[in-house]
């Protein structure tokens, strides 16, 4: 038993996505229980940008963690906006390849399935989510929707916008487009704007963020 409420057991292995071998890193809490599922998609600067510990929070609150090494469909190492533009598919389907792992998983609740995503990582989730009804919940960290999703989009799961007001890499108006995309089809949404915060939450805006998800993914899975 950890600080969280269950031990968690951080594995790594490897699966098969369009014929490319995937890192992918599993927070498992140790519940005896079948329990919902969260995949954790990392931002521009690649596995190192930070999932770990999101990842492991979750899991000792009860949720199976998974976290796709992404960027090794397309051999990238850090995403530019050209890199981006052009890779973004090959991610997209890579998560959706996650999402398939996920429910196969023994001990995994299939029908509660949410995605946790930084930066890029909550671009490619709500990109995600558009498409494919097996994702119940979006968390969006600092994130948006790309422009080629907004128009026709008929369904998007409920979701969480959290973003930093002074934020210079991901504008916060990318917070209000978003949220006046799920208005008009009535989705589920909260969203929450740090003041002072940049692309990145610390101290007291990073545990209110945390507790946030926390809350928001059981509601939802």
């Amino acid at each position: 038993m950890d600080l969280f409420g269950h031990a968690v057991k951080h594995t790594t292995e490897r699966f098969q996505a369009d014929g490319r071998s995937i890192t992918l890193e599993r927070f498992l809490p140790e519940t005896g229980a079948s329990v919902p599922v969260v995949i954790g998609l990392h931002g521009s600067g690649g596995i190192h940008g930070g999932c770990t510990e999101p990842a492991r929070f979750l899991a000792g609150h009860g949720f199976a963690v998974f976290v796709p090494h992404y960027f090794e469909r397309t051999e990238t190492v850090w995403a530019d906006e050209r890199t981006i533009r052009r890779e973004f598919p090959a991610w997209m389907a890579t998560v959706r390849d996650t999402i398939a792992y996920a429910e196969s998983h023994p001990g995994t609740e299939r029908t509660r399935i949410g995605l946790l995503g930084f930066s890029l990582g909550a671009y490619l989730a709500l990109s995600v989510a558009a498409i494919d009804e097996r994702v119940k919940a979006v968390v969006e960290y600092f994130g948006g929707l790309p422009e080629e999703f907004v128009s026709g989009l008929q369904r998007m799961a409920p979701v969480l916008i959290l973003h930093g007001e002074q934020d210079s890499v991901v504008p916060v108006a990318e917070a209000s487009r978003l949220e006046a995309v799920l208005k008009p089809l009535n989705v589920p949404y909260e969203k929450k704007i740090y003041p002072g915060a940049g692309h990145a939450f610390s101290g007291m805006a990073l545990i209110d963020a945390a507790q946030r998800t926390l809350g928001f993914l059981r509601k939802h899975l």
